[in-house]
């Protein structure tokens, strides 16, 4: 993966050095770069949790699956009850325990939660031959000194017909720079974060390629 002041002051007694300049920050980076005839339409990211359904700081939280067999279960129970009940209630009941052992076991396996990052980018091919593969980075620059501070490369290995759009979407535990927190909920982890997405190379239907310069 690729990754990518000082001001020095002389002050003297008797003989004060002239004032320095700071030199101008360089310009903010283009929103995109890609060849003329691929066209980045959007992009963005979002953080996702994984395993919600555990809460660290309480009981588990049922899900779906686990909502529509405890329910299942207990209309059977609750038929068998109005049948006359005996053997039958008590065997629910255990295969009602046993489907709960299962359910809880598949939500052990899946391990505490966490959390991801979705790198999403919409691409419109506005040229006339078909585009069989497409490198892109998502970069993200320092808002202030337009400093690089994360960098992340994906292939997008599928067709995107002329005239056609296409929308790629990358699920990766990396955030998009380190001030921004696996873990941290904060609503402000975006300030200072300029964005954008630099198409590397174009592989086309027929073989030909262009790669950015």
């Amino acid at each position: 993966m690729r990754v990518s002041s000082a001001l020095l002051f002389l002050a003297c007694a008797f003989a004060p050095a002239p004032a320095q300049t700071q030199a101008p920050a360089p310009p903010p980076p283009q929103q995109q770069a890609a060849p003329p005839d691929l066209a980045v339409l959007k992009f963005g990211w979002s953080k996702e949790r994984i395993n919600w359904e555990r809460d660290p700081f309480g009981g588990p939280v049922e899900n779906f699956d686990e909502m529509r067999v405890r329910a299942r279960n207990e209309k059977r129970i609750d038929d068998a009850k109005r049948g006359g009940g005996g053997p039958d209630v008590d065997r629910i009941r255990r295969e009602a325990r046993a489907d709960a052992a299962i359910l809880q076991a598949a939500r052990n396996s899946r391990g505490p939660a966490r959390y991801g990052f979705r790198y999403k980018v919409s691409f419109r091919n506005e040229g006339a031959k078909a585009v069989r593969e497409i490198d892109w980075d998502y970069v993200f620059n320092d808002a202030a000194t337009h400093e690089e501070l994360g960098r992340h490369q994906f292939t997008s290995a599928e067709r995107v017909g002329p005239g056609k759009g296409r929308e790629f979407s990358f699920f990766i535990p990396t955030p998009p720079a380190l001030r921004v927190s696996a873990y941290d909920l904060g609503r402000k982890e975006r300030d200072g974060l300029e964005e954008r997405v630099v198409v590397v190379r174009v592989l086309y239907e027929d073989g030909t390629e262009w790669r950015h310069p």
